[in-house]
């Protein structure tokens, strides 16, 4: 199957697509490099035994993470749809999974969006180290106005809110050029310019004092946590957090597509693109803070903030402050941020946008409009208040750690147990890449599903035995719970809306009979045709 086949089925679909192999790898990237790729990824390590960590780490991507992303490539550039449409050909009853997508990714682009302008208030800032004498208290009390833990403020900061509304204004336009002439154009240019941004930084980063009691503090090996399973959970959830996997994200994207398209290839350039820049991330972040700690006369281990927003918005200004240079350091530094959070940003936008263009027939631009002003009102409301990172805190713990496992145990389950569609889609992929996955994918992604199901029972049980953060009940029941809850009325009521745009004329290319399948009952045929430039 190796040999791509020479015609494909007549299809009315239009869709917009890349405008090559090179552009769908850069969006890739940039939806998979983001802000935890800077702050999340460096703290787990440090957590979970350091460089014993790349043990676990690795293991899950190559039989978690480069797996999952394949079975979501396959499903999105043989059933050419969002998520929701993509999934709905893959089971009649499975559309729900695709909203579940969506959702997570409207839940998450509210939030998503309110760190990204604090990104952009820090690059200026910078320049006049406004957050020098106390990086601490200018983070909470001057900037955020943080309020009261666990209340709810309809007080408005207005240094975050005019940012927040450039940000959403910025998105929406991007969103609205569409495919190739906005979200295309952003990665082309954004990730070389992150890429050369964030290597100037790691570079000047190890040339600081104490820059390799950092490096030393991130890779000396702690094996005896290799026998801790919470440090095995921590790096199978990295690499689905890392890799954007379970948003939906990866299907849209690979829908977008030519049908005469290598896929295997480009999924694994991304998958060790976006693990190279996370470990270039780390070094660049410890090296940073290996000089804090020289500056303060400690050790790595003593200071405070190593991991979320608090190390980039408190624990990388106390550095800034310190070190010579600090305007330009930082500047940079936020400058790369920014960037990474737009990449990630509009492919989680997208992900709406395109199920809202199919399911009520809109054009690209109307879609991105109604996404962006409603969920910028929603973003202001929620995370442009006093409150605004305590709900941050709350919304990401129950998206994170429960709805993206949940949607990828839907995914699977749709995909390769109720769907039946493992041979199909392993056949597809071998079909029309230089690369074939083999049956042990199939495998290998029906293990993490098992896995991914007791992650999701053992969270389940801890957020509703033990809390968290310390917040009242009644705020994790109305934001956490409620976001949980959220997620699943969007799953079972979208379906329930009939489609405006004719999804019934479509047939997967390669046919079935093509990779050797039986045909489905009711399958449709259609004239074959040279499936050159067909989008």
């Amino acid at each position: 199957m190796a040999d791509q086949p020479a015609a494909a089925p007549h299809t009315h679909e239009k869709r917009e697509h890349w405008s090559g192999q090179t552009a769908f790898i850069l969006a890739a990237i940039g939806s998979a490099v983001g802000l935890g790729n800077i702050w999340r990824f460096p703290g787990q390590a440090y957590e979970h035994g350091g460089g014993a960590f790349m043990i676990p780490y690795l293991v899950a991507l190559i039989t978690a993470g480069v797996p999952i992303l394949f079975l979501e490539n396959a499903i999105g550039h043989r059933f050419r749809g969002s998520a929701p449409l993509a999934m709905k050909r893959v089971h009649r009853n499975a559309e729900g999974v695709g909203w579940l997508h969506v959702a997570i990714c409207f839940v998450i682009g509210l939030y998503y969006t309110a760190i990204i302008a604090w990104a952009l208030s820090y690059f200026f800032f910078s320049f006049n180290l406004s957050f020098a004498d106390d990086p601490a208290g200018f983070f909470t009390a001057d900037y955020l106005e943080l309020g009261e833990s666990g209340t709810v403020s309809l007080s408005f900061v207005p240094q975050v809110l005019i940012p927040l509304v450039a940000v959403w204004a910025i998105v929406i336009v991007i969103l609205a050029l569409g495919i190739h002439r906005g979200i295309e154009r952003l990665n082309i240019i954004g990730i070389p310019v992150l890429v050369a941004t964030f290597l100037v930084i790691v570079v000047r980063a190890l040339f600081l004092a104490g820059a390799a009691d950092g490096i030393e503090a991130l890779f000396t090996p702690d094996f005896a946590a290799l026998k801790d399973p919470q440090v095995w959970i921590a790096a199978y959830g990295q690499i689905f957090f890392s890799l954007s996997l379970a948003y939906g994200i990866m299907i849209t994207y690979a829908s977008y597509r030519r049908r005469r398209s290598n896929i295997t290839g480009p999924g694994l350039v991304v998958a060790f693109g976006n693990s190279s820049f996370e470990l270039l991330a780390g070094i660049g972040v410890f090296a940073a803070l290996g000089f804090l700690a020289h500056e303060q006369g400690t050790t790595v281990a003593g200071l405070d903030n190593l991991a979320g927003p608090f190390l980039s918005f408190v624990t990388f200004p106390a550095v800034i402050a310190e070190m010579p240079g600090g305007q330009l350091f930082g500047a940079l530094f936020f400058a790369s941020l920014v960037l990474a959070g737009l990449t990630s940003l509009v492919s989680v936008l997208q992900v709406i946008s395109a199920a809202l263009q199919e399911k009520f027939d809109l054009h690209p631009r109307g879609g991105a409009v109604a996404v962006g002003v409603v969920s910028a009102v929603l973003s202001i409301l929620g995370f442009g208040t006093t409150t605004g990172l305590y709900l941050l805190d709350t919304v990401d713990q129950w998206s994170n750690q429960l709805g993206i496992v949940a949607g990828a145990i839907t995914m699977i389950a749709a995909a390769l147990w109720f769907g039946r569609r493992g041979h199909e889609l392993e056949r597809h992929l071998a079909a029309v890449s230089t690369m074939r996955p083999g049956k042990y994918w199939i495998w290998l992604v029906n293990a993490v599903a098992v896995l991914l199901i007791y992650m999701f029972a053992e969270k389940t049980v801890s957020l509703a035995s033990e809390g968290y953060g310390g917040y009242p009940s009644w705020y994790l029941n109305v934001f956490g719970w409620g976001t949980a809850a959220f997620l699943l009325a969007v799953a079972l009521l979208m379906p329930l809306l009939r489609w405006r745009r004719d999804i019934v004329h479509f047939h997967a290319w390669p046919s079935r009979a093509q990779l050797a399948l039986p045909d489905e009952v009711g399958e449709r045929h259609s004239e074959d045709y040279d499936p050159k430039g067909e989008s």
